[in-house]
Formats: C-alpha cells, structure tokens, sequence
C-alpha cells in the first residue's frame, strides 16, 4: 500500500508499506482524508525529533475495515474521525477525565508498519498518510456519513487544538476579549471557538495581509499585520492572548499585551529548547500563562460534538480545506504548506 515515509534523510510516498492487522482493542482504518499540518513538517525539519523510519500523518478520517477483540463502540462501514490520543483509559489522569495527560499517549511510538524486513514507526499513534493505519479503539469516533471526508479529516487536530484550546483550557466566556496571533490553520480555529463561545472582541494578528478575509470569515472582528497597534484596539489589553505561531518573541509579546487577570495560553511550538522570557512584576496581577496540549480535549465527546456543531452550521470546516492533493503530489502539498499558500491541505486516497 501507499504511504508517505521519512526515513531520516528524505520524504517519498512509497507503494510497498504493509501494515499488521488489528489486535485486541484496536482498529484497522481505510483512510480517505488527511489534513497536511506543520507538526509532520516539524518532524522532517527536526523541531519534533522522532525516530525513523517513519509514517508521518496524524490528522484523518476514513471507514473502518476491521476491529479487533473487545472493539465494539465501532464497526466495518464506519466512517471515523481519528485522534491522535492513544490514552489507556484507566490511569488517574484518564479518570480524571484529562487523556491530554495519560503518560501512555505521549511518546510511546509504535511499529505496526512494515516495509519489506524492515519495522516503520507510527507518528503520533496515528500515520494517517497511509492507505490503511491500525490505531487503538480510543482514537476513533463515528461520525455521520454526510460529513465530507476531506473536512471530518480537519477534526482530529486542528480543530481539536484550537477550538479545544479555547472552550476546555482558557474556558473563554461570553463578552471576553480574545487576541489571536498567527492565523494559520491551528489559529483560524481558534478564531472561531472564540466565535462559538461568545467572545466580543477577537482580534487577529497575522504578518500576511492577505489572511483578512479568511481571518474575518471565521470569527475575527479586527485584523492587524502587526502586534504594536493592539493596545489602540484593546487598550486595556486582552483577556486572552493565543500564541499559535512558535516563535518566542511572539509568546513574550502575548503576555505583555494581557489585561489585568489574563492568560496567555501557547498553542505554537517552538524548536525543542526554545526559552521565552516576561517580566515577573507583569504576573501579579493575577496574569497567567497556560501550556495546551491538543485543546486539553477529550476527543470521544470533542470529535462528536464539533461534527454536530457543523451540520448546525456553526463550526467551519469546508472553508478551512483550502484544497486537495492525491496522496502521490505530497512534495507539492509540503511546499504549499510552507508557503503559507494554504490554510490546510489535504491529501486525499
């Protein structure tokens, strides 16, 4: 079967992947979509070191082929969204209701890819650019069959960030003031889970003037190129500062433009070592900075309720793919993405 591979040196769609079948509690995936996010960049550049070979992808949707023992919430036929939480479901920080935090999903990659006698990692317990990925049971959520696959795709990471951002860990609320610095994919849906959550003013940062419109499209109330005219806008500063970039002089800019009682919460990621600075004074007034991994979700209930909210009309998905590639144009998708051309690419199967 087909998938994209990176062997350390190189990214190449290769046709001669095998992936095992599903062993209990998981589940074979078809895969149909696949949003193209920096985070799989990130590992060819080195900013996520991770070991090679390796199956990159983590954003999907497809129908279900087969399930192993003990599966039963899903069945073949189903069209899914996949997340990348490989969470055990029965540590403290699972009972808690905080998966987010389950010391078996972060870092325990696997191997359920061959390629000829040679075993391939899994990327983020997931590698969703292949024909077919085995994942656990945990990651995958029914959808209905009417979501177009190439948006459900769009779910499983950048709205599951950036939306979940908003609504689990900064809990934004009705009348707050949002600042939003860099509107890329992660940052266009954390506009507008600051839409859905009822947020006054939401105020868009991004170098690149020609994001307004989209920016505008998905919650923004004002767009700015540059963080020096903010405090004209929100004088006071903003209830919350989203850095969603990576950049460390972005994140000290976000804490300095809080109000009293603000957070800042960092969605961006920075090469591993990256240090930011802030002035200690600034904090004691009761300001705070938040790491969010993945939108502090809980994708079984998450997946299933951005989907509704969807079909409701008011969660953008279609608009967020700004277009498609067969999996073979991958290099064409990577060069795009960088570019800043599009706001996701999505490979299709």
């Amino acid at each position: 079967m087909r998938g994209v591979l990176f062997d350390g040196k190189q990214v190449r769609v290769v046709d001669d992947l095998e992936v095992r079948e599903p062993g209990p509690g998981e589940v074979l995936v078809a895969i149909s979509a696949a949003g193209l996010c920096h985070s799989d960049l990130s590992v060819v550049d080195g900013t996520i070191p991770f070991p090679v070979p390796v199956v990159l992808g983590h954003e999907g949707a497809g129908v279900v082929e087969a399930v192993g023992v003990g599966v039963t919430h899903v069945e073949p036929g189903d069209h899914v969204a996949l997340s990348t939480l490989a969470n055990c479901g029965t540590c403290a920080e699972c009972d808690r209701g905080r998966p987010t935090m389950c010391r078996q999903a972060i870092g325990r990659p696997g191997r359920p890819f061959r390629r000829g006698e040679q075993a391939v990692f899994q990327f983020a317990s997931n590698s969703a650019f292949a024909e077919r990925t085995v994942v656990k049971a945990v990651q995958v959520v029914r959808i209905p069959k009417d979501i177009p696959m190439a948006s459900a795709a769009l779910i499983g990471c950048g709205v599951l960030t950036g939306v979940g951002a908003v609504l689990n860990r900064a809990k934004v609320d009705r009348g707050d003031s949002v600042l939003v610095i860099g509107t890329g994919g992660i940052g266009l849906n954390v506009l507008q889970g600051a839409r859905i959550a009822g947020a006054l003013r939401i105020v868009a940062v991004d170098a690149n003037p020609a994001k307004e419109a989209v920016a505008r499209q998905f919650g923004a109330t004002d767009f700015l190129t540059s963080t020096e005219d903010v405090r004209d806008l929100l004088p006071t500063g903003a209830d919350h500062a989203f850095e969603c970039v990576g950049r460390v002089e972005l994140v000290r800019q976000a804490v300095d433009l809080l109000d009293r009682h603000g957070q800042a919460i960092l969605l961006g990621v920075p090469p591993a070592g990256a240090e930011a600075t802030f002035v200690v004074s600034s904090m004691y007034l009761d300001k705070s900075i938040l790491g969010c991994r993945y939108g502090s979700s809980r994708p079984q209930r998450d997946i299933a309720l951005y989907a509704e909210l969807y079909r409701d009309g008011r969660l953008l998905l279609d608009e967020l793919v700004t277009q498609t590639y067969p999996v073979a144009e991958f290099e064409r998708a990577a060069a795009d993405a960088e570019a800043g051309k599009v706001a996701r690419g999505v490979l299709t199967f």
